[in-house]
Parts: structure tokens; sequence; C-alpha cells
């Protein structure tokens, strides 16, 4: 197949990851206006095709004030989107926490601000075959092809990960091949056995599992359980420069992962709706009506740890970072998120708008 990725660009990828970001210095919005003194108000960024981020959500359930959206077209994938905010052609970008673990092990001056996205029992990614397929452990998986939608990323990692548990070496992972396909074919590559496993989350995953004679390999909800997988991320000229605006995005975004996370779905789902039509970019609302969660693990999009330390430990592992190179505490900061505090009890619970005038990580 012509979208088919050679396997010799899965390595290629991660490396080109970091680099485009060291090329080029970092930027940030020129701004309609200021929040504190000469700070911006306009974030510019990417989304994707018939979706609703958070940041989007966030802006208009009115969470984000004065700070405004600008849209300046759709991204391909999140470490497309990550380089984009590295090199300061948007003002925040997200991916995967990986890949944001390999832009900052090549210096690029970024900082991740809060989690969006994540794995839970209602949103995850599945790895399926046909029913009548032979394939049924990970060893089956040797000289197979696996679709997904991009290299170097969640499901890579994901992949990457479920082979090594099962106790495959090195040499033999690297017989597996993954192939970059755009999700909305994925599925119709399989049933046609142009490979023989496809990645499917969603709506995608639904529609498979409707239409039946797939099943799932394994799901990385099974493999990890629930976690926040991906994060968005400023520049560190950004955040200096715009600490309120950088504050209001981040604690905004974080108050539509609590809100989503607290209103009854199909309310939700409407509202959703709703910013699609509104925007006016010709998109199919369909899809929207088979979201089911963010995935966020934390309370408000909070950071933690673990999040990016399986990250690099599975980078230092392939040998993509050396070891010891890249700390996971030194990835992030959770100083503009009201939710920066885990709540112990109801009782010690803050509101965002006590807590985002403090100071912390």
């Amino acid at each position: 197949m012509s979208q088919l990725t050679s396997p010799s660009n899965r390595r290629q990828f991660l490396t080109l990851l970091g680099l485009s970001a060291v090329a080029v210095g970092c930027g940030t919005s020129a701004g309609e206006g200021s929040l504190g003194t000469g700070q911006t108000k306009t974030l510019r960024y990417q989304g994707w095709a018939g979706q609703v981020t958070p940041p989007e959500l966030a802006e208009d359930l009115g969470f984000l004030g004065e700070v405004k959206l600008r849209w300046i077209g759709n991204t391909t994938s999140g470490p497309q989107d990550i380089q984009s905010a590295a090199t300061g052609q948007v003002d925040f970008g997200g991916a995967f926490n990986g890949a944001v673990v390999k832009l900052a092990s090549h210096q690029a001056p970024i900082k991740a601000v809060i989690s969006y996205y994540g794995v839970d029992l209602l949103e995850y990614n599945g790895f399926y075959t046909l029913r009548d397929s032979p394939i049924r452990t990970a060893r089956d998986l040797i000289g197979k092809k696996v679709g997904m939608n991009t290299l170097g990323a969640h499901d890579e990692a994901m992949l990457d990960i479920y082979l090594q548990r099962h106790g495959l070496s090195q040499e033999d992972i690297k017989k597996v091949e993954p192939l970059v396909l755009p999700p909305v074919n994925t599925e119709q590559a399989l049933r046609q056995k142009n490979i023989d496993v496809a990645v499917l989350g969603g709506i995608l995953r639904d529609k498979a599992l409707a239409t039946g004679g797939v099943r799932a390999l394994f799901t990385d909800y099974q493999l990890l359980g629930a976690f926040s997988a991906g994060t968005y991320v400023m520049t560190d000229r950004f955040l200096k420069q715009n600490p309120d605006t950088s504050r209001t995005f981040v604690t905004g975004v974080a108050r539509a992962i609590e809100w989503a996370r607290n209103t009854p779905r199909e309310q939700v789902i409407a509202r959703m709706t709703e910013i699609v039509k509104k925007r006016g970019r010709n998109e199919d609302t369909a899809p929207l009506r088979y979201w089911k969660s963010f995935g966020v693990a934390e309370t408000g999009g909070r950071i933690t740890d673990k999040e990016f330390q399986l990250w690099i430990d599975w980078l230092s592992g392939r040998g993509d970072i050396p070891k010891g190179q890249v700390r996971a505490s030194d990835l992030y900061t959770n100083v503009f998120n009201a939710y920066r505090v885990p709540p112990a009890s109801p009782s010690s619970v803050t509101s965002p708008s006590t807590t985002a005038s403090r100071s912390g990580s």
C-alpha cells in the first residue's frame, strides 16, 4: 500500500523529532492585548478535525477569560504539534509523553504544563486482529505488520512494552513492523489483510467492534491500567514572558477537564457538537456522539513524575536517549495549575479561583 511507511523510518522518526526544535529559536505570539504587563492574550494552536480539545472546550465554557485561542490549522500528529510549539509556530502543542521526553532530550526549551488525555476504562486504544487470525500471543507478532497513526508515539510504545513484557528479545521486537496508516483507513487495511493488526480507538474502535469479525489482542488499559498519557507543552520563554496568560490558560483547561469529568456525558457531547458547528469548518459532528472521556487520570490534569518516568525508561531501553540524561521532574511544572495540590479530603479542596493566584510546583 502506498500509505504504509517503510520500517526503516521507525527509528529515524524519533531522531528527527528533536532536531528541528534545536535548529529554530523559540517564539511567542504577537498577541492582541495584554494580561499583566505586555503579556499576550491570544494563543495560536493546531486542532484536530471533527474533535473538540480541552482548550477549545475551556474557551467555549468561558474558563479562559481574556485569553483567546487562534486556530492556525489542524495537526497531523502529536509529535508534529509539539515540534511546532518548540519552534514558535504555535504557542502550545500536545503529544504523547514519550514524544515530550524525546524532544526535551534534544535540549528543546519546553515544559509540560498540563495533562490533556489518557487511558481509562472508557477511553483506550486496542490492538485488534481478525477473528480468525492465528495471532494469539506476543510471539505470534514476529514478522507481522501493525497499523497505527504515527511512529515514535503512544501506540508504538504500547506495542514495544507489550512485546517486552511477554519476553521477546530486542532482535525479535525489531522483526515486528509498525506501519503508519491514517486512522480512518486502518480498519479497512486490516479487513483487506494488508496489515495483521490494527490499532483502533474511540469511534473507530466502536465501529469495528459493532461490525464484528475482529478481536482484541490487548489494549493499553489492560497493559498499564488508568494513566494520563499526553501533555500540553509551552516554551520556557513563553512561560517566563507570559506567566499570567499561562496560568489562565492552564487552569482554564484544568477546569474544562473537570467539567467534562463531572457533567453528564450527553451534555458534554451536546456542547462539543455546538462548538464544532459554530466554528464552520465543514466537519462531521457524528463521531462526537461516541465521546466518552478525556481519560485524564489526575484531578485537573496535574502532572506527576510517574507519567514521564515510564517513557524515559522505554526510550533509554531502546537506546533512543542516553540513560540518566533526562529527569522526569525537569520536564514539567504544575505551577500554573490551580489544581496542582491533590486534595487529601473533601474539606481540603481549594477552589481554582483561590489557588490560581498562588505560586508553587
